[in-house]
């Protein structure tokens, strides 16, 4: 991913991640509580917003260093979080038990999301 695309693809998890925990805590608590899924889907929530504030510094950091781990980073955080939270999400509104089976590799992607970073600093020459 290029600086632009980490720092709009942020943006856009940022707003999202807001605006879909606004909408659990309060349209949508009632049938969260109901079916047992409001800390599921409170988790689901909180990996995408860590998520896009790891984008959003990726980004900056990409202002300074181009380098192809922190591109790598930000394909696998962005991924991470579609398959993670999305999973999450996904199973908190249609109940399919099935869909979790997906969320494990959306944790993997975060984590080498996480590992490519330690790798892109490790060989950074700034």
């Amino acid at each position: 991913m290029k600086r632009k695309s980490v720092l709009l693809s942020a943006s856009v998890l940022g707003l999202l991640g807001v605006a879909l925990g606004a909408f659990g805590a309060h349209a949508l608590k009632p049938m969260l509580t109901a079916s047992g899924r409001l800390e599921t889907f409170e988790l689901a929530v909180r990996y995408q917003f860590y998520h896009a504030l790891a984008l959003l510094g990726c980004g900056l950091l990409m202002h300074h260093n181009e380098s192809r781990w922190l591109r790598y980073a930000s394909i696998s955080w962005v991924a991470g979080v579609f398959l993670f939270s999305g999973s999450l999400y996904l199973l908190c509104f249609t109940g399919l038990s099935g869909i979790a089976m997906i969320t494990p590799f959306g944790g993997v992607m975060m984590i080498a999301g996480w590992a490519m970073l330690f790798v892109g600093a490790l060989n950074s020459e700034k």
